[in-house]
């Protein structure tokens, strides 16, 4: 049998890959959002594609939904302990990103 070494940056895009779930990580490192907060701060997602990364980082154990039994019923979105270890992922690729586009920036004056 060939057990091959999943690349462990691969496992890193498959929980954070996709377009929106950067996004809703970084909305949710300081925060605990109710679900149309969400909406509102990244305002090009669909209701759909929301729900569905949500879901996906949920199933990963990195976000957890809390349902509250009011009427109409409340929803948050918060990071899990767990979920808060992908902090100082995201804070590099933050940092990365903002070195990079400088520097793209710095090219095109050139």
């Amino acid at each position: 049998m060939n057990h091959q070494r999943e690349c462990p940056i691969e496992t890193v895009i498959h929980v954070l890959g996709g377009k929106w779930k950067p996004t809703i990580m970084w909305q949710l490192m300081d925060s605990t959002r109710r679900f149309s907060d969400l909406e509102k701060l990244i305002p090009n997602v669909s209701q759909k594609m929301l729900t569905q990364h949500l879901r996906d980082l949920e199933g990963e154990g990195v976000v957890e939904r809390t349902i509250y039994p009011t009427v109409p019923p409340k929803v948050e979105y918060s990071l899990t302990e767990y979920g808060r270890t992908l902090i100082p992922v995201a804070e590099a690729m933050c940092a990365w990103g903002e070195m990079h586009n400088e520097r793209k920036r710095e090219d095109s004056v050139s």
